[in-house]
């Protein structure tokens, strides 16, 4: 087979007077300081576009541009190459002829990958040109470990069949079937890795296994037929969390750490009793990230601003609200740390603590032993702090005591479980605290929800049915000549159409007629001055926008609209 030639990108783009010489030498400079490819520093130093380059080189070295995300690819012929070289090079098996492949790369110049897979194949190697970024998603979504995770399960079945026992009997992990249950949690915890899942759950049915996974807000199944496997499943991970493995008959809660593909996992783990079994649901908090700052929340600039205004003052009440799941702890984290400095003794008590935050005094609460958000909460006004973070208003005591704080000097934070911000202040009136405190306290509430986002590779223009388009005129004034759109579904998004989510937020900050309402105790009165306050727009109002600006579907915006009813 003839040897692939060695081509200077570089000369070629001067050539071709699409960079000039001086470029060209300030790119091979930054070349020897970073090691990076010169098409990647080409593009680092914005000398040339990605989309530019690929072109260029598509047509240079006669190879076609592929879209990878959209490509119809087969995953059992992708996966004959191993997982390391697809890695190593970046690249993709796409078809397995008996004369020649074809295979994606993302550098059709490096002549190392080129020479490696010539070895492995000993055939003749054509070549597609894809963009980086789309390739190491699919390389993601081909190397999942579904099937691995199922063929594990047979091998344990296998394994639990051979010995005739009740794993879940047992005091302790046994030898001869832990190697297959670590195997098999690996690859259920990877798999959750790649697909960035927010949560894992792990059901027992009567016939079968259900291993599903919450992806951007939905849940994704897979259908495991082994379903003797829970028992020896469910002892591993409490042993794991600290649990106790006898214990079946009631709930229980634990937490344990792992790396998985050299990221740092906090899992929050949760058992109930069902009827065949345990059920297991294991939160996934990621502690390789850093913390949220409040520019990468995605909340629009005017409310943005409004916000940094109120967490920089030196007292009052500030609630964040929504159901569990719609970002809250996200938004008050990213607010702590915009105002955690060496000047300022901040101070939580949180059910549980998510993350770990440098200089901040977090507290976990435990009713076990008493350690309850007010028992904290005095503590924690001895402690002489500045900012203090209420994980939640559960109850009257609680109230009362965060807003005698946020009344003494101190600027608090806290949640409440409402659909709105104009329904929580009236929730705190229902739960007893006395209308002229809280119009001494509170400042300023905000509701979120998080939204899906349209997939950016398969987005498109589309027509409402009848049905959506009486729904948009009965609810919203003014909606007539907004186009819509969606996703058709494709490889990049895992044929759901969404990629990713975004906050939906809505800011209520109190002014003379909603404080007067409150300090009379009424609540109608509140609910009119509310949503006639300046700046006030409501949550589904902003998710219009969302769907107006081609962010959203207009589905998600149905379904935050039903949510806030």
């Amino acid at each position: 087979m003839e040897a692939p030639k060695k081509i200077r990108i570089g000369d070629l783009l001067v050539q071709n007077q699409i960079i000039t010489h001086d470029q060209l030498m300030q790119v091979l400079a930054e070349q020897k300081i970073t090691g990076k490819k010169l098409g990647q520093s080409l593009i680092d130093l914005k000398f040339i576009t990605e989309d530019d380059l690929l072109n260029f080189l598509s047509r240079q070295m006669q190879i076609p541009l592929i879209d990878i995300s959209h490509y119809k690819r087969d995953d059992k012929i992708a996966t004959i190459l191993s997982e390391n070289i697809a890695r190593r090079f970046r690249v993709l098996l796409l078809e397995n002829n008996e004369h020649d492949v074809l295979i994606a790369m993302s550098d059709p110049t490096d002549l190392s990958s080129l020479d490696e897979l010539t070895r492995i194949f000993n055939k003749r190697i054509r070549q597609a040109l894809v963009k980086e970024s789309d390739l190491l998603t699919v390389i993601d979504q081909c190397y999942r470990n579904t099937d691995e995770i199922s063929a594990l399960a047979e091998q344990l079945d296998d394994e639990l069949a051979e010995n005739d026992f009740d794993f879940g009997s047992l005091n302790t992990s046994n030898e001869i079937s832990e190697a297959p249950v670590v195997k098999l949690l690996e690859s259920i915890f990877e798999d959750a890795v790649l697909m960035s899942a927010s949560d894992i759950h792990i059901e027992p049915d009567e016939k079968i296994l259900r291993i599903r996974q919450r992806i951007d807000g939905v849940l994704h199944e897979q259908i495991i037929n082994e379903v003797k496997i829970i028992s020896a499943l469910i002892v591993r991970l409490k042993l794991m969390a600290g649990l106790n493995i006898s214990e079946k008959r009631l709930p229980q809660d634990g937490r344990f750490s792992i790396r998985v593909k050299g990221r740092s996992l906090d899992i929050r783990m949760s058992t109930l009793p069902v009827t065949h079994g345990e059920s297991v649901v294991m939160r996934l908090l990621d502690n390789s990230t850093d913390i949220l700052n409040l520019d990468t929340l995605g909340m629009p600039e005017d409310l943005l601003a409004r916000l940094r205004v109120h967490i920089r003052s030196p007292h009052g009440l500030l609630l964040v609200t929504g159901p569990t799941g719609s970002g809250k702890t996200t938004t008050l984290y990213s607010a702590l740390s915009e105002v955690n400095t060496p000047e300022t003794k901040i101070i939580t008590a949180e059910d549980p603590v998510e993350y770990s935050i440098p200089r901040i005094n977090q507290t976990e609460i435990n009713t076990k032993i008493g350690l309850s958000f007010a028992s904290v909460l005095r503590s924690a006004l001895r402690q002489d702090p500045d900012i203090i973070l209420v994980g939640e208003m559960r109850d009257t005591e609680t109230a009362e005591i965060a807003i005698r704080a946020s009344i003494t000097g101190h600027l608090v934070f806290s949640t409440l479980h409402t659909n709105n911000a104009v329904e929580t202040a009236t929730r705190l009136l229902d739960m007893g605290v006395k209308g002229y405190i809280l119009a001494s306290a509170l400042k300023l509430i905000i509701a979120q929800r998080l939204i899906r986002r349209i997939c950016p590779k398969c987005i498109t223009e589309v027509t409402l049915d009848e049905a959506q388009q009486i729904w948009l005129e009965s609810n919203f004034k003014h909606s007539e000549n907004i186009t819509f759109k969606r996703g058709l579904g494709c490889q990049h998004c895992n044929s759901t159409g969404y990629k990713g989510r975004i906050g939906v937020y809505e800011l209520l900050e109190l002014n003379h007629d909603t404080l007067d309402a409150l300090r009379r105790n009424s609540s109608s009165e509140f609910v009119i001055a509310a949503k006639n306050t300046k700046n006030f727009i409501p949550l589904a109002e902003r998710a219009l926008d969302y769907a107006r600006e081609g962010i959203t579907t207009l589905d998600e915006v149905i379904k935050i609209t039903g949510s806030i009813s």
